[in-house]
């Protein structure tokens, strides 16, 4: 089996704390990638001199300087995986991953994801789950698995440029959106839960605490178009998961304090009404007992950025 070749994108905003993790990672591959672009999105850290001293040891990894900025934000994310992504733009390549600069994996990870793009045509996108700081991963005999996880995005070219690349979103979900237009668009997106990365940072946390995040994630769910109906049955779910009870209200009150206030949507109506067709489908498989399917979008965060 030939494996489709690949280039990675990183956009990396004070990762020095993680960031060698991610190198290392990377150049373990047993099939690396034809050229790595690491963004360094204004950071003041140190991490350009990490990746400096790769390198140099490394021509394929090339560091990317964006000027420094004062907000962060997901669209500077965006445009900092721009700015990657119009390095590799002449590159022959087959598959581009969008990769966070604070995850780990082994050795086999690229040739494992890059072996199911190439078992399955209609694959348009593919990741991994990935373990929080407390080595724990969702259960996924109970998640949607048709959700990728923005920590490590890995995309067929075709389906990439047919969506249009990423929605430069001030308020995140960027990952999710390029999910939902992939499949929309009639492409196929799974989570292979054989493998998995570990994310060194908690989800959502980089500025605030885990409470918090949950109002952030409830108020994106409303960005994104969610379906009122979910968001009360996926508010009452997250109750019985840590935090416990305020977590869920959190998320609740995030999604309805954003439609109060008339929160603008930056996404299309074709997006919000193909995301809220899927929600009720699997809604009325929660409710009828095929609950498989359901039971981790109720649950848990959609997506990290």
């Amino acid at each position: 089996m030939t494996l489709p070749s690949y280039v990675l994108v990183t956009p990396a905003r004070n990762e020095a704390q993680f960031i060698d993790l991610t190198l290392k990672s990377v150049v373990a591959q047993t099939v690396r990638p034809l050229k790595w672009v690491i963004v360094s999105d204004g950071s003041t850290d140190g991490t350009d001199d990490i990746v400096n001293k790769y390198a140099v040891e490394y021509p394929w990894i090339e560091l990317l300087r964006m000027p420094e900025r004062q907000e962060r934000h997901f669209a500077g994310k965006v445009l900092a995986f721009n700015a990657g992504y119009a390095r590799v733009k002449d590159v022959p390549y087959e598959a581009i991953a969008s990769l966070d600069g604070d995850i780990s994996f082994d050795e086999g990870y690229f040739e494992f994801l890059l072996g199911k793009l190439a078992d399955d045509p209609a694959l348009g996108l593919v990741g991994t789950p990935f373990r929080d700081s407390q080595n724990e991963t969702y259960d996924y005999r109970f998640v949607s698995i048709e959700h990728v996880s923005g920590a490590c995005q890995v995309f067929r070219r075709e389906c990439f440029e047919e969506i249009g690349g990423y929605v430069p979103v001030k308020g995140g979900g960027i990952d999710h959106i390029a999910v939902i237009t992939a499949r929309m668009k009639g492409w196929k997106t799974r989570t292979f839960p054989e493998k998995a990365c570990t994310h060194h940072r908690d989800m959502g946390t980089a500025q605030r605490g885990s409470v918090m995040a949950r109002f952030k994630f409830g108020m994106q769910d409303y960005a994104l178009g969610g379906h009122p109906l979910w968001e009360i049955f996926r508010t009452f779910y997250q109750m019985t998961n840590r935090p416990y009870v305020l977590g869920g209200m959190m998320v609740g009150c995030g999604y309805f304090w954003a439609m109060i206030r008339r929160a603008p949507r930056p996404v299309s109506d074709e997006l919000i009404a193909f995301r809220r067709r899927e929600q009720m489908q699997r809604l009325k498989k929660f409710l009828t007992g095929n609950r498989g399917h359901a039971k981790s979008q109720l649950a848990a965060p959609e997506g990290r950025a």
